[in-house]
């Protein structure tokens, strides 16, 4: 099973935050949010929009510090894991999921003071055309992350399930440039990719983590990171 077929099944998504945010993983989670509230800033009483929201572990984080939210995503077994997480943090009221195509968003132009797409481009089979929606429902901020390449993520890439795309800086760049969206800031991590994360204790990932982070503050780091994250301004 690949792609959408894959991320949409039942089973996937009950087991989907278990299998990559706990033990090693949950060094991953810690890290992609960080990610997501340095970029975003202070987010109370903004209106933001999440694509590909999955599980909903972004959207409730930001529900939690006061923003009003859409989770977005295809999947209704993901969404359902969201809702749960939302009503047992108490803000199911400033958060609303919806089922929905990330290439034709059912917003109006400028709607949302921010979006924020994790974990989909890896899987998105028309990058520019996704990222011209996110930029045109955004007043402002469009923040997203890839899959390096080169890096260490192609070694284990055909292992994975599903299909993954790996962008260079290059292809970012000029995916930016057609979508008339302007880099703000870029930041990169994970010398070590995900899957190596995920397969280890808690006890045994942090010493790597340790080293991996070590790694990626040397002038060699940016250059051999697994993972890229992306803070653009609309023009």
């Amino acid at each position: 099973m690949k792609g959408k077929e894959w991320y949409q099944a039942d089973e996937v998504a009950e087991e989907y935050d278990n299998k990559r945010f706990s033990e090693g993983g949950r060094l991953i989670d810690h890290r992609e949010k960080a990610a997501v509230l340095s970029a975003l800033g202070p987010v109370e009483g903004k209106q933001i929009l999440e694509v590909a929201c999955g599980t909903g572990r972004f959207t409730v984080m930001l529900a939690d510090r006061g923003a009003d939210i859409v989770g977005l995503d295809i999947s209704p077994a993901m969404m359902a894991k969201g809702r749960q997480k939302a009503q047992d943090a108490g803000v199911a009221d400033h958060v609303e999921f919806m089922r929905g195509d990330a290439a034709r968003l059912p917003f109006p132009d400028d709607h949302f003071d921010a979006v924020f797409a994790m974990r989909f481009f890896h899987l998105a089979d028309t990058p520019v055309t996704f990222l011209r929606e996110l930029r045109r429902v955004s007043k402002s901020q469009v923040f997203f992350d890839t899959f390096r390449r080169p890096s260490s993520r192609v070694l284990y890439n055909w292992l994975l399930p599903m299909g993954s795309r790996l962008y260079s800086n290059r292809d970012v760049e000029s995916l930016l440039a057609d979508a008339e969206l302007r880099l703000e800031n870029a930041s990169y991590d994970f010398v070590l990719p995900y899957g190596f994360y995920r397969s280890l204790p808690g006890s045994i990932a942090r010493p790597f983590r340790s080293v991996d982070t070590a790694i990626g503050e040397t002038e060699l780091g940016d250059s051999i990171a697994s993972v890229s994250y992306w803070d653009t301004r609309v023009e």
